[in-house]
């Protein structure tokens, strides 16, 4: 089934470097857990709420075949093409953000104005933002020492611009990641060391306003730190979660026998749905989606330590950041390491915008694979001409 779907996707994987076919194995089974998990972890709540208990599951396997869409012009665009329009892109991001906090444009849904409705399609720009975030601070930070200082200054006023159009929603948990990721990237890129702890120290400004003047943040921060001290109101939620990955054991409950999700876990669908995962398929099954995502991660680095020039490094780095960092962070939020925010599991929690910023995100990984030049491209089915170039190194013809 995997092989069918990539194939009908990407006819040309057969010809792909084996870190670019490895990756697209790994997402598209990433992909498939996630869309099992949601079905189970929504239909209770998708039953109660709509008479129809594949409500969810429905809609995101709508947004499932868009983002698919976007990721196979990813995988098979040029790289410089991308890098191209990246910076269009993020003005177009940072229009939108702009727009959501513009009275009677944005919508408000649980006291936060993340998003704009075009009849019924709900835009998350903060979201989608993200994969185009890593390609134009990969062009950015890649070319720092030939840009000129009035053009550096732009383009960090331009990503500051993005972090305070994000709080000012306000989405701290967002605006918190996209920096740490604009950061992960000119870390990678070799910026001075002053430039990078100014660049820090204006975040965790930025980050001390925002939970200055929205209580609920730091009533986020004070339940996190004691939660059974408020069991009832700002502590549930992760009480809930705790008790549903400890229910789950050793071997787990069991697919769709989850007992938390049925009214008592809020938001099981989508920022805790970890919990649910845990729960039905206990600490082996929690173990094997870590190990997964090692492995994400660790082909990652590969492709970065591989690519050439270093732009595509860094777009390699930004995108691996994207998509297990914020994985990470999910799971951290779930099982009580971090303070809860609202970053979604990427490819399991229920939002359109969420999956297909995840797609592009694993798109773009795959793309630096494809035109990393260390790599060599293995035929599966047939062979190629196989030969050295003048400098001794292997190469394989066909397309990459």
């Amino acid at each position: 089934m995997l092989g069918g779907l990539i194939n009908f996707f990407n006819p040309s994987a057969e010809e792909w470097t084996m870190e670019a076919r490895l990756l697209q194995w790994l997402t598209f089974l990433w992909l498939l857990v996630g869309l099992a998990v949601l079905f189970s972890a929504s239909y209770p709540v998708g039953d109660a709420d709509y008479g129809d208990g594949l409500y969810y599951f429905k809609r995101q396997l709508l947004w499932a075949g868009f983002g698919l869409v976007g990721f196979s012009l990813t995988v098979n665009t040029p790289l410089r093409y991308l890098l191209k329009i990246a910076q269009w892109l993020v003005f177009w991001g940072l229009g939108l953000i702009v727009a959501t906090i513009i009275p009677r444009l944005g919508t408000t849904i649980n006291g936060a104005t993340r998003w704009l409705f075009f009849g019924s399609f709900p835009l998350q720009p903060s979201e989608l933002i993200k994969p185009f975030l890593v390609l134009q601070s990969a062009k950015v930070f890649g070319n720092w020492e030939q840009l000129t200082v009035k053009t550096r200054w732009r383009w960090q006023g331009v990503f500051v611009a993005i972090l305070v159009g994000i709080l000012l929603q306000p989405n701290l948990s967002t605006a918190a990641f996209c920096g740490m990721t604009l950061f992960l990237v000119a870390t990678a890129a070799g910026l001075p060391y002053v430039d990078l702890g100014a660049t820090a120290g204006g975040g965790l400004l930025l980050g001390t306003i925002s939970i200055s003047r929205n209580e609920y943040q730091w009533r986020r921060i004070v339940s996190f730190l004691n939660p059974w001290a408020d069991p009832k109101q700002d502590g549930y939620q992760l009480i809930q979660s705790l008790l549903a990955i400890g229910s789950g054991g050793t071997w787990g409950t069991g697919y769709g026998l989850s007992q938390q999700k049925l009214f008592y876990l809020p938001i099981q669908y989508t920022d805790f749905i970890f919990a649910v995962y845990a729960e039905e398929f206990g600490l082996f099954g929690s173990f094997l989606l870590l190990l997964m995502l090692a492995a994400y991660a660790t082909l990652g680095l590969v492709v970065a330590l591989k690519a050439s020039p270093k732009i595509h490094q860094l777009v390699a780095i930004g995108a691996t950041v994207l998509i297990v960092g914020q994985s990470l962070l999910n799971i951290g939020v779930a099982t009580g390491v971090l303070p809860t925010t609202g970053l979604p599991l990427p490819m399991f929690s229920y939002g359109g915008n969420s999956m297909i910023a995840s797609l592009l995100a694993a798109g773009l990984l795959i793309r630096v694979a494809r035109e990393s030049s260390e790599a060599s491209a293995v035929p599966i089915s047939r062979t190629g001409f196989q030969g050295r170039s003048p400098s001794g190194r292997k190469f394989t013809s066909g397309r990459r």
